[in-house]
């Protein structure tokens, strides 16, 4: 996240101005992807954040982020609660916060979360913390998962922290407003695509050192699953620009997209096991950890669910021709 910054990728893309703009994250989010997906869920985690802060933010917010950025400040946003929820008590100074987050990737690394937080009416506001030099409030012990073990996607707990007035950022409900709550999905589809693309070279690499490539039963897998990826490609660099421009069609178009890439994604992953044989599944091997990682990504959050919508979407229009869906 260092390099990111001193790149100057932390503050490029809290506010999409056009078509180039859009076509440099997806690429960013491509490759930071194909290097490391736990890099890969926190950086789209950063951009999410600025972004949401850029769209929904006071003035004053978004001159704060941008000095925050200049400085290297990284974001998060978390929104899974534990059980019992995270909510917010008035004081006469503000807020103080109750509740623990879970799944909360890169806690006690990053700098800054927005995080939903319940008012007494049960609506959900967004919620600007800094949470900076708060360790103790961390815990990753339980998260023990097969792969992306580097997202420290850990426990936090809020309870007691007294937040300003000018930490709510939004309006109640903000969050979860469409099309740019599910349309964003376009963002972490990018990076398991990276993935994807990542792991389909390694599998190249192996078949041409080991001379397997002269089968033709490892070419037609093979070429089966180049022509999945440049596929999902497509989907993803499409729903990319139809949610970035908050087209009507965007949010089924993402979660049909999200699809796409899960079905290359597995038949990538089992396509190099069968071709690499038991080296593929010994610590240290790059497939390995891929697949690992990549197996555990693409179940979050809901894909079932995420699937049924894309198809009633597209059962209840008439998709083809000129319409603006293809």
């Amino acid at each position: 996240m260092k390099s990111l910054h001193e790149a100057g990728y932390l503050s490029a893309f809290a506010d999409l101005r056009d078509a180039a703009q859009v076509d440099d994250l997806f690429q960013v989010l491509r490759l930071i992807g194909g290097a490391d997906l736990s890099l890969g869920r926190v950086f789209e985690g950063h951009v999410n954040a600025i972004q949401l802060i850029h769209a929904y933010g006071s003035r004053q917010q978004k001159v704060a982020l941008a000095a925050e950025l200049f400085q290297g400040c990284r974001f998060g946003v978390w929104n899974t609660d534990l059980a019992g929820g995270t909510w917010l008590e008035p004081i006469d100074r503000g807020w103080i916060l109750r509740g623990s987050k879970r799944f909360a990737t890169g806690a006690g690394h990053i700098e800054r979360v927005l995080i939903s937080a319940a008012l007494a009416d049960g609506a959900k506001q967004l919620v600007l913390v800094d949470v900076a030099g708060q360790p103790e409030r961390a815990d990753n012990r339980g998260w023990r998962v097969r792969g992306m073990r580097g997202s420290q996607s850990g426990l936090f707990d809020f309870d007691g922290m007294e937040i300003a007035v000018g930490a709510l950022l939004g309006a109640p409900g903000d969050y979860e407003r469409e099309p740019r709550f599910s349309a964003g999905a376009w963002r972490f589809a990018a990076v398991q695509l990276g993935a994807v693309e990542s792991l389909l070279r390694h599998w190249r690499v192996h078949l041409l050192a080991s001379g397997k490539a002269q089968d033709p039963v490892q070419r037609a897998r093979f070429g089966q699953s180049v022509a999945a990826t440049r596929s999902a490609a497509s989907w993803v660099s499409r729903a990319a620009r139809a949610a970035e421009a908050t087209e009507p069609e965007a949010v089924p178009l993402v979660l049909m997209t999200r699809g796409v890439v899960e079905d290359a994604a597995f038949g990538v992953m089992e396509g190099a096991a069968r071709a690499v044989g038991t080296a593929a599944f010994f610590e240290g091997s790059r497939i390995d950890r891929i697949t690992r990682d990549l197996s555990l990504y693409l179940r979050q959050p809901v894909p079932d669910q995420a699937r049924d919508r894309a198809a009633a979407a597209w059962l209840e229009a008439d998709c083809w021709g000129e319409d603006a869906w293809w």
